[in-house]
């Protein structure tokens, strides 16, 4: 049946305009689709999943056939991607034949602009601004709680979690305009994360309980996941991790001298030793997807590459690399539109700029010179951010942090009288009761945190015995005073600082960087363990210093904020196995990790308990969670964790999230969380400059 929607408005004259929809008996068929929001669907339903459709499932419940627009500045930008073919096809032809629809959370954006961003350094504090830009297999909404697809169409598990496929896109491409298909997958398995060549050693979530998994290609849309045990866990890693479940093969494979017999004399051509040098520096030698590009690291043969970067499945790509910071700009092949049809991302250009200093960053922030900024906010920073909110148009929200602020001592220390200490438990005891967490909350965190001890997961899970949040987090002095003269820590000079049992001195070297805690968290910590006669030092670091001495094994105690949603615990084992954390994160006992991955030929034989926390995790992450089993492996977990005091936790606090107001489409974040990875959640993509 055909109707005439007539609406009528005076300019001058009277001037009648007519806009036609078919209706049904079912519902609207649009001309164009709606311009559906998650603020105002206009009467189109939820599909499958949140805030987000397939295109045939959106058509069907919108009662549209979309058409497809792109940025029309598109031609340009692809003609800063060295490596790119010179003429970009038209949008249709660009986007996969099934994109992914969003849902803008408030309203269709515009193209154009720059997003301005600030990292700490080339491998510092850069998560925030990746995260962005970031695409994986799947992701979490942002309720933090749905798996949602993403680079995936979908996904299928069998009744045992031991095989996961995955659906791939069709038309699906790299940003060089080449295919991306299962090919791509099983490539990054096992020629990239599982080569020795390229990768010395196995990433856990590349493992199940210490054995590989196997990747079959079904077809260019369908890739298999065979798990030699069940890990139901595997989903939740790639919703969350920075790691991507693929590489481009067409790109790299010509330099692997696993799949190229003339890997090698094509890397000569460009002026490197052989292929695998190629592969590290497009790839590097981790699965860190933000390490330098060849346009830092080999500036003088990057020209001879076939492209300056190594092609991308996310939203915007590296044009320039240096020391100072980085500039991208949007990939004409990106898989995401929006519910009118609109190629994402709406932003043309990102724009990445390395500032150290912490006060620095703020003061820039004060001054709105950066669009939206997460990593590296403290607490201590709102009380200026906020102050300034009106005068710099920006908006603070403070968010609950996932981690809580954790001191380790080195308990494989090099030296070994330290290492006698810090391996004693009373000492980390002591060190725990020492501490005033209470008066920390209230000057370090405006009585905003609370005090609590590290647990190893966060939220709490219900298998926890509640005890273990306050083990040793009382401040008691005297207690630490008595643990430490038991042990043999004797002022024996009268100078008021307590000496090793030896009669050595002793000073720890409290090293932090502001990336990982504030820094007058630090200070107040010394200050108690000065006050028990541990005699201390604090010096602030960059992230590069700090991580760099960690993995060196040269430092006291290590310092930053610790802890993961159990959903992540359940993909990746990381903070129960030596050293309990990657390179970015606080780690300890580095010389069991070393035990551990030579199989004992090397390192330091760890101790029972930290053997049974390795084979726990195994097993906790392939029982059903919340199973009988499953909840008593995690609380032996705990006990095992708490009881020993490996990572002692000081305080749990909000800190801030900033954006510029003329960011548009920025939602309020559950969380201020690097677990989630960040704005991932929260589809960067959709984002607009409005000014």
């Amino acid at each position: 049946m055909l109707y005439l929607k007539i609406k009528r408005t005076m300019m001058g004259v009277g001037f009648i305009a007519v806009s036609i929809l078919l209706l049904t008996a079912a519902n609207t068929v649009w001309a164009g689709c709606p311009a559906s929001t998650v603020a105002d669907m206009k009467g189109v339903k939820a599909g499958k999943y949140p805030q987000q459709y397939e295109l045939a499932e959106f058509e069907k419940l919108a009662g549209c056939k979309m058409t497809f627009q792109g940025n029309p500045d598109i031609a340009r930008l692809n003609g800063k991607i060295r490596g790119n073919p010179s003429s970009v096809p038209s949008v249709a032809n660009r986007l996969p034949s099934e994109p992914l629809v969003y849902a803008p959370y408030d309203s269709i954006g515009k193209y154009g602009g720059t997003l301005d961003v600030l990292s700490n350094a080339t491998e510092a504090g850069t998560s925030d601004f990746l995260s962005v830009r970031h695409v994986n297999l799947v992701r979490y909404s942002d309720d933090l709680q749905t798996i949602v697809p993403n680079i995936a169409k979908d996904w299928k598990w069998n009744s045992d979690f031991t095989q996961l496929t995955f659906y791939l896109r069709k038309g699906h491409r790299w940003s060089d305009g080449a295919p991306f298909t299962a090919e791509d997958v099983k490539f990054w398995y096992d020629h990239l994360g599982l080569s020795p060549l390229v990768m010395e050693k196995p990433k856990d979530y590349l493992l199940v309980a210490g054995k590989r998994m196997t990747v079959e290609v079904v077809d260019p849309q369908t890739v298999v996941f065979n798990l030699p045990a069940p890990k139901p866990g595997l989903l939740a890693h790639f919703a969350t991790s920075f790691a991507q479940g693929f590489q481009p093969k067409h790109f790299l494979a010509p330099f692997h001298p696993e799949l190229s017999a003339n890997a090698d004399k094509l890397a000569q051509k460009a002026g490197f030793e052989n292929g695998l040098a190629v592969i590290k520096a497009y790839f590097g030698n981790s699965d860190w997807t933000d390490t330098p590009s060849p346009l830092l690291n080999s500036p003088d043969k990057v020209a001879k590459l076939p492209a300056d970067v190594i092609p991308t499945l996310e939203s915007h790509i590296y044009i320039t690399d240096t020391t100072e910071g980085r500039h991208l700009v949007a990939n004409p092949y990106f898989h995401i539109v929006d519910t009118q049809g609109n190629q994402l991302p709406y932003i043309s250009e990102q724009d990445e700029v390395y500032i150290n200093d912490n006060e620095v960053r703020i003061l820039k922030l004060v001054n709105a010179e950066a669009d939206y900024k997460e990593q590296s906010l403290q607490l201590a920073s709102a009380p200026l951010l906020l102050e300034n909110q009106e005068k710099g148009d920006y908006t603070i929200h403070l968010r609950p942090e996932i981690t809580l602020s954790t001191f380790a001592f080195n308990v494989t220390s090099a030296d070994l009288e330290k290492r006698k200490v810090f391996g004693d438990l009373r000492f980390r005891q002591a060190m725990s009761v020492a501490i005033n967490r209470a008066e920390i909350n209230e000057v370090a965190y405006f009585g905003q945190g609370t005090p609590k001890q590290y647990i190893g997961f966060s939220p709490t899970p219900s298998f926890v015995d509640k005890k273990w949040e306050s083990h040793m987090a009382q401040f008691d002095p005297g207690m630490a005073n008595r643990l430490l003269d038991e042990i043999g820590m004797k002022d024996t000079d009268g100078d008021g600082s307590r000496e090793l049992p030896n009669g050595n001195k002793i000073v720890l070297n409290l090293q932090f960087s502001t990336q990982g805690i504030a820094g007058q968290v630090v200070e107040l910590v010394a200050q108690n363990w000065s006050d028990v006669g541990i005699k201390t030092t604090v010096k602030e670091v960059t992230p590069d210093e700090f991580r760099s001495a960690q993995s060196s094994n040269a430092l006291d105690v290590t310092i930053w904020r610790k802890s993961q949603p159990m959903a992540i615990m359940l993909g990746n084992n990381e903070l129960w196995v030596p050293p309990f954390s990657d390179y970015f994160g606080i780690r300890t006992g580095m010389l069991w990790a070393e035990y551990v991955d030579s199989n004992g030929s090397k390192g330091v034989k760890p101790p029972a308990y930290v053997m049974q926390m390795i084979d726990d995790i195994n097993a906790f992450q392939s029982a059903p969670a919340g199973s009988a089993e499953s909840n008593k492996l995690g609380a032996r977990l705990v006990k095992n964790m708490v009881g020993n005091l490996l990572f002692i936790g000081i305080t749990q606090a909000p800190a801030p999230i900033y954006h510029r107001n003329a960011l548009k489409n920025f939602t309020e974040f559950k969380t201020h969380s690097y677990e989630y990875y960040r704005t991932y959640p929260y589809r960067g993509t959709q984002w607009y400059l409005d000014e």
